[in-house]
């Protein structure tokens, strides 16, 4: 019985659905796509075929037929609610030419790269790839280099006629015909065709309009009723069928007009650096943020809190030493009184001093003055840990990468105090050309993780905006290694 009730159920679900999809808002907006979007391909189509001649008209064209691209996209999210990101903007194709007396070797790494190259006496030219790659590529290969330009009169024109996403679109366009065309037949003819035929018996009677059998043999009125079944599945077929072709052309947008697969390995490393950067981005804010409430806190909470006792009590201490310069008053002074409120404000003074020390070490210590080689060695000696410092720091890195290695050695001692059970641990910390590495390593019972809210999840983020990287190799009984990377200059 039970099974059959659920079967009862799930049987009426579906026949509620069918019943309800030809009134429901996005049944009416495919059918408004359908009408509209046709059209819209048909005129796309127009301008873009005659364009197809020669050399010149492709990217003369090329504007237009992304913007063309983008009101597509914008009907899509306008009528749809489908929300697809536009391609990149149109590029000029990137020729450098380079004059360096490594021509061979430039040649041969650039090649090597994939990258298309011609090569005259001491000079090269580099073909599809931007003036930052080939700056890069000689940078770390140390290729001397006496020129290096961009080619500007051209790259343009070529960028436009070589430009993928323009010639994905204008697939879309040749694509978008057919598709559209049996979109709107299914949306609208159907819709049409269905209601001619649901009320068919009306026209037969009073129109006298319907199809015969027969030349001349109009349908009787009692057959007439045989088309309501028809107009009424053409009816309740044709949101679904509507649905899948829109479906469909939405496949067709996302792959044609939209972002795409990138071009090339290199382009698809410079999208995810670029996603890379915009979620680092993001935590710096949140971290500075952060740090700010905090420091505001600590501020409200402690120093200024210590210097409005401090306040009070020497304006207490003023008030009794004025009570002796009052009129008809022969009461001496409470001098003991007087000394233990002084005594009181000069504590509250030191205090106040210390708060404020501890909060500007917090900012920036102190100790990074005379370079991180020297704060680490503070920072050793004050661990509770035995703490073995090796250095190698022959250059000093920039200010905010000295302060972000500072507090992470000083993050990664503090959890081997608290957290290893170790007895020992080492403190590294090696500088070469364009990279710092501090490394903490203990012999204590391992286990260590970055958890949610924790100062390894923390240290692993504050660690990502300067595009540095936390490393940790924690088995089961240890030892623990955590290294972290950064760039010798933010």
């Amino acid at each position: 019985m039970r099974d059959n009730h659920i079967m009862t159920g799930r049987a009426g679900s579906w026949l509620r659905r069918v019943l309800r999809a030809p009134f429901t808002r996005r049944t009416w907006a495919e059918l408004a796509y359908a009408i509209v979007s046709f059209p819209l391909a048909v005129g796309a189509l127009i301008f873009t075929v005659p364009t197809l001649v020669n050399g010149p008209l492709w990217a003369a064209s090329a504007p237009g037929v992304r913007k063309l691209g983008a009101a597509h996209r914008s009907l899509t999210r306008t009528l749809l609610g489908e929300d697809i990101p536009p391609p990149p903007p149109l590029q000029p194709y990137p020729v450098v030419h380079v004059r360096t007396p490594d021509a061979d070797r430039l040649v041969a790494l650039a090649e090597a790269k994939g990258a298309k190259v011609v090569q005259s006496g001491n000079r090269v030219r580099i073909i599809g790839c931007p003036v930052s790659w080939v700056a890069d590529l000689t940078t770390e290969e140390r290729i001397a280099i006496h020129s290096l330009r961009p080619e500007n009169k051209l790259g343009w024109y070529r960028g436009a006629i070589r430009d993928r996403h323009t010639w994905l679109a204008r697939s879309y366009f040749a694509l978008k015909l057919p598709v559209g065309a049996f979109q709107l037949v299914v949306a609208a003819g159907f819709r049409l065709a269905g209601l001619f035929y649901l009320t068919y018996p009306i026209w037969q009677e009073f129109a006298k309009a319907g199809p015969g059998l027969g030349i001349g043999n109009p349908v009787p009125l009692a057959g007439s009723f045989l088309f309501v079944p028809l107009g009424a599945f053409l009816l309740l077929a044709a949101p679904w069928l509507a649905h899948g072709i829109s479906e469909l052309d939405l496949v067709l947008l996302r792959g044609l007009l939209g972002p795409g697969s990138p071009d090339s390995p290199d382009s698809t490393a410079l999208t995810e650096r670029v996603r890379d950067l915009e979620v680092t981005r993001a935590r710096a804010v949140d971290d500075s943020a952060a740090r700010l409430r905090s420091i505001e806190r600590d501020l409200h909470d402690g120093a200024q809190a210590q210097l409005v006792a401090l306040a009070m009590k020497l304006g207490l201490a003023k008030e009794k030493l004025g009570d002796k310069e009052k009129p008809g008053d022969a009461a001496p002074p409470d001098l003991t009184r007087v000394a233990q409120l002084v005594d009181d404000a000069h504590r509250s003074a030191i205090e106040a001093i210390a708060e404020l020390r501890t909060l500007a070490r917090g900012i920036h210590p102190s100790v990074l003055d005379n370079g991180l080689t020297d704060a680490l060695t503070t920072l050793a000696a004050r661990s509770v840990v035995p703490v073995e410092l090796v250095t190698d720091i022959p250059e000093r890195p920039s200010a905010a990468i000295e302060t972000i290695a500072y507090f992470s050695a000083a993050e990664l001692l503090a959890n081997v105090a608290k957290h290893s059970g170790a007895r020992h641990a080492t403190l590294e910390a090696v500088h070469v050309p364009g990279l710092l590495r501090i490394r903490v390593t203990d012999d204590g019972h391992g286990g260590a993780a970055p958890m949610p809210g924790g100062g390894l999840r923390g240290l692993a983020e504050r660690v990502r905006t300067v595009d540095g990287q936390l490393d940790i190799d924690s088995p089961a009984g240890g030892p623990t290694v955590v290294t972290v990377e950064l760039p010798s200059h933010a």
